[in-house]
């Protein structure tokens, strides 16, 4: 699925209408929180994990939407009022946290 349009709703939410007419609504809170960065989300490689810190959910600007830039033609980069923008958050993940 792709998204035939990505919208700021509300004060503090993202509105992502899908090609096949469903409609996700994201909290900046959720979208920020599940940010799938390595430095947010962790990763392997070559079998070494690392494992960030819990986040300080206080830093201001953190659940504030500054930017949405497109990425290719699979993903969205959002820039968030703390700074951080090194999500990468393709339809894929998007879809599946829509649904979780």
């Amino acid at each position: 699925m792709k998204p035939k349009t990505i919208k700021k709703t509300g004060s503090a939410e993202l509105t992502v209408v899908w090609d096949n007419a469903n409609t996700a609504v994201f909290t900046f809170e959720r979208l920020r929180d599940a940010c799938p960065c390595a430095g947010c989300a962790g990763e392997t490689v070559l079998f070494q994990s690392y494992v960030p810190p819990e986040p300080d959910k206080t830093t201001p600007g953190r659940y504030i939407l500054k930017k949405i830039d497109l990425v290719g033609s699979y993903a969205i980069q959002l820039t968030w009022g703390d700074a951080h923008n090194t999500g990468i958050y393709t339809w894929e993940f998007l879809e599946r946290l829509s649904n979780g």
